[in-house]
């Protein structure tokens, strides 16, 4: 089994820790807000405090700055990378705190705003918006140093704390359900939101201490390094911003529906799809970073171009029948998980049934937006974003104007523009290496399994004479296992990455 292999199911663990933590935390949330007004107004509230943490550090210039870190390390040591990192890490620290103030400042004109982030809510809904994302924000700005914390491991090839810091998040964010909503309310889970922040910085200090880090009281622009940095970060800031802009997009969109709960079973439905789209596209793509970054900086084209193949190929032969098999039996799954009256459910279970047709094309982004900046070509995913943005608001505008009554699964279906643009990253991929990356036999047993599993499974939901639980997980059960034959070469090279 290779190193990334490894990596990547040792990232996969946590991320699957990560994952039911997560989930666990969004169905007691769930279950005591319901579908309401106050939850809709919670979940907006973390798209800008979301947008300034992606951006500055969390991943504009994490993933910008793990290949030029992983360079000083070979080629100029540890101490020489460290100190780079001390100034990307103090100017990202006070850029993220000075545009923290600005919001905080200016939140009640960018939430009431036509084009804010909540138009279309109440008077009072605008109101709590505001208070909640200026207490995020505090959040924010511990992130602005834990996010470079874990670019700065991985690029040491550490992934234990880094991959451990999202559950330390999760469980200050448990802290605050069960101890702090009693307490104060919805408010309850922003300051879980800050334990959390926390606490995701405090367990990866310990890896810097073994890293022999050493902080340097530097704040310059002038180094080679940080200049470096910032010529690959200014096109991936472009690419986070318009990333988190159809977040906020989205929200808009949703808030103008007039659906109660809108936003809500947006974000769950989401979050449902990240579940399999990060055991699987995000665990693979994160071990695989730093890797193919020192095959670019060492010139092993051919290695460089057959990791990325076997990559892309494993994402889509796995993500098409997991796609499938979960669409047929997440309807009663979700039943019984949120709690929801029955219309409730309906708009989640038909919103999250959407989200995964985005899977295969979301994974494969993943792979494909890494291998262009591990060749310091940040400009490709630029150009990929842009067009998913115009694609994504097209289908959210239309949505919107002539097609309202298709609720929160309509603009669900607006991130079918993901695919879209993994389709660009991987043409413009094949004009760069030769032979180009195939994916045809991917495509072909991925989409066979899929066929197959998921027939399997949905005709088992209608004929099992037994709960519709039991039923949906016996079904996806029986028909992950139909699937297996046909993607196992794929499941062989996963191992050999």
């Amino acid at each position: 089994m290779s190193f990334v292999s490894r990596t990547t199911l040792l990232l996969a663990g946590f991320f699957l820790v990560d994952k039911i933590l997560a989930f666990g935390r969004s169905l007691i949330i769930a279950r005591r807000f319901s579908l309401s007004a106050e939850l809709d107004a919670f979940n907006v509230a973390n798209n800008l405090p979301d947008l300034l943490f992606a951006l500055i550090s969390g991943g504009a210039f994490a993933m910008a700055f793990i290949p030029v870190l992983t360079e000083h390390i070979t080629q100029n040591g540890r101490d020489e990378a460290w100190a780079l990192f001390s100034r990307i890490a103090n100017l990202a620290f006070v850029v993220t705190l000075s545009l923290a103030v600005l919001i905080a400042l200016f939140a009640d004109q960018i939430v009431r705003s036509q084009i804010g982030i909540a138009p279309g809510f109440s008077p009072e809904q605008q109101a709590l918006v505001i208070q909640l994302m200026r207490f995020n924000l505090v959040a924010t700005v511990i992130f602005s140093i834990s996010g470079l914390v874990m670019a700065g491991l991985q690029a040491n090839q550490h992934f234990l704390l880094p991959a451990m810091a999202p559950i330390m998040y999760n469980l200050g964010q448990l802290f605050g359900v069960f101890f702090l909503t009693p307490l104060f309310g919805v408010y309850g889970l922003v300051y879980g939101v800050i334990l959390g922040a926390i606490f995701h910085l405090g367990i990866q200090i310990p890896g810097l201490v073994k890293y022999q880090f050493h902080w340097t009281a530097d704040l310059t622009i002038k180094d080679e390094g940080v200049r470096e940095v910032l010529r690959v970060v200014g096109p991936r800031l472009l690419t986070m911003f318009f990333i988190q802009l159809t977040f906020i997009a989205r929200d808009n969109f949703a808030s103008r529906l007039e659906q109660v709960g809108a936003v809500s079973a947006l974000t769950y439905g989401w979050m449902i799809m990240q579940v399999p789209e990060t055991l699987i596209g995000t665990a693979i793509a994160t071990a695989l970073l730093p890797t193919l970054a020192q095959l670019f900086t060492r010139k092993e084209d051919q290695v460089f171009r057959d990791t990325v193949e076997r990559a892309v190929r494993v994402v889509i032969a796995i993500t098409l029948p997991v796609a499938i098999i979960l669409i047929v039996g997440l309807p009663p799954l979700i039943a019984f998980a949120f709690g929801f009256d029955q219309s409730g459910t309906e708009m989640l279970t038909r919103t999250a049934q959407v989200y995964m047709l985005v899977l295969t094309g979301y994974a494969m982004q993943e792979i494909l937006a890494r291998t262009f900046y591990s060749r310091r070509e940040a400009i490709v995913p630029l150009r990929g974003v842009i067009i998913r943005f115009i694609v994504y608001i097209a289908i959210g505008a239309a949505v919107v104007t002539y097609f309202p009554q298709w609720g929160a699964a309509g603009i669900a279906l607006a991130e079918l523009s993901l695919t879209v643009e993994a389709l660009f990253l991987l043409m413009w991929l094949n004009r760069r290496v030769e032979p180009p990356v195939a994916i045809r036999a991917a495509v072909l047993r991925g989409g066979s399994a899929a066929l197959m599993g998921g027939a399997l499974a949905y005709g088992l939901l209608m004929w099992l004479p037994i709960p519709g639980v039991l039923a949906a997980l016996a079904a996806m059960a029986v028909g992950g296992l139909v699937a297996v034959p046909f993607i196992l070469p794929y499941l062989r090279l996963m191992l050999h990455l």
